[in-house]
């Protein structure tokens, strides 16, 4: 095998002779290293460095994952488990345009055998077909699946009906040990951001959280009376430490679920116009004025988003700060309607 320092440097590699004289090894140069040979190993320098690069990139994912997660969630989850016991049903809320990416994969460890309501939230702004196809999945796994738009003011009956069928098994269960019947106390857990404090707010009839667009602003634990027959238990959005790929982070991201600080922006906003392009391509048109999009043509989909929308140019160039916000906000406000990001194969 040639020296590879040595051939990289252009130094002719060096090799041994024994001299027949004097029987002593002498250093001789070795035949000039062939063009391909130096070729292949120049490659296998690179291909060694590209995956170094990779393995570091994967480490500061990991580092940035940890970094931004919440200390009042890692809280959250440890006063879950402490008062689980005192729960009967657990209402579980998710995104109805990402159910997958916006439910908790580990509800079933921190919330044990309880009885589970999972509520699509924001049933109006998604893709109904696609999202009816994982309320089917769902229900094949167990789960009471309620379906709540925005302004339904009829989910606070679906919940109460749903939890009052769900309490008859527990009670049932209580009687068989001699137990007299109990008042139900309800969990509602869920993703930061994904309507829950919306969601209790129906419940009573009023305003007893702050109801915000910005990830995590419900931060504490609260009891709140429903009704005669159930209490609800309301807790701060859960999130996990680490996401399980960059996908499922965009599709948060996408949502306005996790804060924009920890996703850059633009790469968000990017993202988002190649998903509607290849799925819900009149959607891209309708909203962004764009026919098709073409990842490697950013700058002139940026100019033909800035001329749809009338944004005036920044120096001769497309207002991407500006364009970015319309983009996300197009999504955090509901004007942009009729998407689910999860696909339900």
């Amino acid at each position: 095998m040639f020296p590879a320092k040595e051939i990289l440097c252009g130094i002719p590699p060096m090799g041994y002779k024994k001299d027949p004289d004097t029987h002593k090894l002498v250093i001789i140069p070795m035949h000039p290293v062939p063009d391909k040979a130096k070729i292949t190993i120049l490659f296998l320098f690179f291909t060694i460095f590209q995956w170094k690069n990779n393995e570091n990139q994967k480490e500061t994912q990991n580092k940035t994952n940890i970094n931004w997660y919440p200390g009042h969630m890692a809280k959250t989850k440890r006063q879950i488990k402490e008062r689980i016991d005192l729960v009967d049903v657990v209402v579980h809320v998710v995104d109805s345009r990402i159910p997958k990416s916006s439910f908790i994969n580990d509800i079933n460890e921190f919330t044990k055998n309880k009885e589970k309501i999972l509520v699509f939230s924001k049933y109006d702004l998604c893709d109904k077909e696609e999202t009816l196809k994982w309320k089917n999945y769902y229900e094949t796994l167990g789960y009471t699946v309620i379906l709540s738009e925005l302004n339904d003011n009829k989910v606070k009956n679906k919940i109460i009906d749903a939890v009052n069928i769900l309490m008859e098994k527990v009670n049932l269960k209580r009687k068989k040990n001699g137990l007299l019947p109990k008042k139900a106390k309800v969990m509602v857990v869920g993703v930061s951001n994904v309507g829950k404090s919306t969601l209790i707010n129906k419940l009573v009839n009023k305003k007893v959280q702050t109801v915000g667009n910005m990830p995590g602003v419900t931060k504490s634990i609260n009891m709140i009376k429903i009704n005669d027959k159930i209490d609800l238990i309301d807790t701060p959005g859960v999130l996990w430490p680490k996401f399980e790929s960059e996908e499922i982070a965009f599709k948060l991201a996408s949502m306005t679920i996790i804060k924009e600080e920890v996703l850059p922006l633009d790469e968000v906003c990017i993202y988002i116009l190649e998903t509607l392009n290849k799925y819900y391509k009149e959607i891209l048109k309708s909203t962004f004025g764009l026919d098709n999009f073409d990842i490697n043509e950013v700058y002139e989909v940026y100019e033909i988003i800035g001329k749809f929308k009338n944004f005036p140019k920044v120096g001769g160039e497309p207002d991407f700060d500006r364009i970015n916000k319309y983009i996300i906000n197009s999504i955090k406000n509901g004007t942009l309607k009729g998407i689910t990001f999860d696909k339900c194969n």
